[in-house]
């Protein structure tokens, strides 16, 4: 009989290690080669007056992580991969091609909201994931199936648009989906589910050798929709998972994850948060939510003269921070109160975003108040310079 991979290395743990690592190469080893096409072939990500690059940039960084994610994970047979991860890739594939037709030419809003429901439905749907608990958040128990299925596609495309909406600086969207597959894989590991942990492990590989070339200065690459997509709906369904998990376990005050959802939603508060306050504050100032400006966080920050990698840097240590924070309050808060937490942070999330935004207008007046000083100096000079050529000529021409 001849040896399987599995026979080779039959340790799980060492198995979903190899997984992320290949994750990692292929991720580094691809993107160089994606970068060279995309030029040739001039498939570049031209700036435009809210961009935050100057030179045209390729976009299609996705297709190397969807690669590394596709190949490090397809190595191994766990034996626990269910039904689940099979409409997993389906609804990946879909978002993929959906990604690549955006980023080559723009697609409307409804449109992709629809392949979006589309690819949700799959596997909330097709395989039963949903959230049907809320844990005893504000009193509320089990969900009815129907509301369960609404809410958890409506988290789907919220989250999968999230990360969309975030990725507009260097390592923000790949280092907080970096950062929160790391997460969720490290619970699926300890937790011996090991498709799960490694589906979260080869993204997590995936996007650090995007990361290499997204901080790149020469050889820079931009994940575009393509990676945008697949991140939001694959952290998507490890966060739902996660929570579905837990749900047998709600109402032992023993369980390290009474606060099931509270966590998800703290591991995923950067991309929340942003979504919230920015079609919150588009709404308020009668403008479309979809409409795109400089309202986010990350744009706040750059444009307060921090550079990207000082921002998405930031972005990570809110994440991490807050993360270990709420995971130690656990034991001594109820969910209704953590959930109380949640909200006292949206509020000063706003109020830090304000603040920014106030910065950033007094800058510009102050840029503007410059700039007019300038000019009305220029003027005079040139003005007095003129009349002192006309002095000067009434002189020449006039008789002695």
């Amino acid at each position: 009989m001849f040896p399987t991979f599995e026979s080779l290395i039959p340790d799980k743990n060492i198995q979903i290690l190899i997984s992320a690592i290949i994750a990692l190469f292929i991720s580094v080893r691809s993107i160089p080669v994606i970068i060279n096409i995309s030029g040739l072939r001039g498939l570049m990500d031209n700036p435009v007056k809210r961009s935050s690059h100057k030179t045209p940039t390729p976009t299609f960084g996705g297709v190397a992580i969807f690669a590394g994610i596709l190949i490090g994970y397809m190595l191994w047979n766990f034996g626990d991969e269910g039904i689940l991860l099979h409409k997993v890739f389906a609804g990946m594939v879909i978002l993929f091609f959906l990604g690549i037709k955006d980023d080559l030419y723009a697609l409307s809003p409804t449109k992709k909201i629809g392949i979006q429901i589309i690819a949700s439905a799959i596997v909330v749907v097709g395989c039963d994931l949903r959230i049907s608990d809320l844990f005893g958040i504000f009193g509320i128990g089990h969900i009815p199936y129907i509301l369960s299925i609404g809410l958890t596609i409506f988290i789907f495309v919220a989250m999968i648009n999230a990360f969309n909406l975030i990725d507009g600086i260097d390592g923000l969207a790949g280092g907080i989906g970096m950062i929160a597959s790391g997460g969720f894989g490290l619970w699926f590991l300890l937790n011996h589910h090991y498709s799960l942990a490694c589906l979260a492990l080869c993204l997590s590989g995936s996007l650090l050798g995007f990361l290499r070339f997204n901080f790149s200065q020469n050889n820079k690459i931009f994940m575009g929709d393509t990676g945008s997509l697949i991140i939001g709906y694959i952290i998507t369904v490890l966060a739902v998972k996660f929570i579905h998990f837990n749900v047998l376990h709600a109402w032992d005050p023993t369980s390290a994850f009474v606060s099931a959802p509270i966590i998800a939603i703290v591991i995923l508060i950067v991309p929340i948060f942003d979504t919230i306050r920015v079609f919150s504050v588009r709404i308020l100032r009668g403008k479309s939510p979809f409409k795109a400006d400089r309202l986010h966080m990350h744009h706040l920050l750059i444009d307060n003269k921090l550079t990207h990698m000082q921002a998405s840097f930031i972005l990570y240590f809110v994440t991490i921070s807050l993360t270990t924070l709420t995971y130690s309050a656990r034991i001594y808060f109820s969910n209704t109160e953590l959930c109380f937490f949640i909200l006292f942070l949206l509020v000063c999330y706003f109020l830090v975003a304000n603040w920014l935004e106030v910065k950033r207008l007094k800058a510009k007046k102050e840029r503007e108040d410059i700039t007019d000083a300038v000019a009305t100096a220029e003027n005079k000079v040139a003005d007095k310079r003129t009349n002192a050529e006309k002095l000067q000529l009434r002189e020449s021409i006039s008789p002695n």
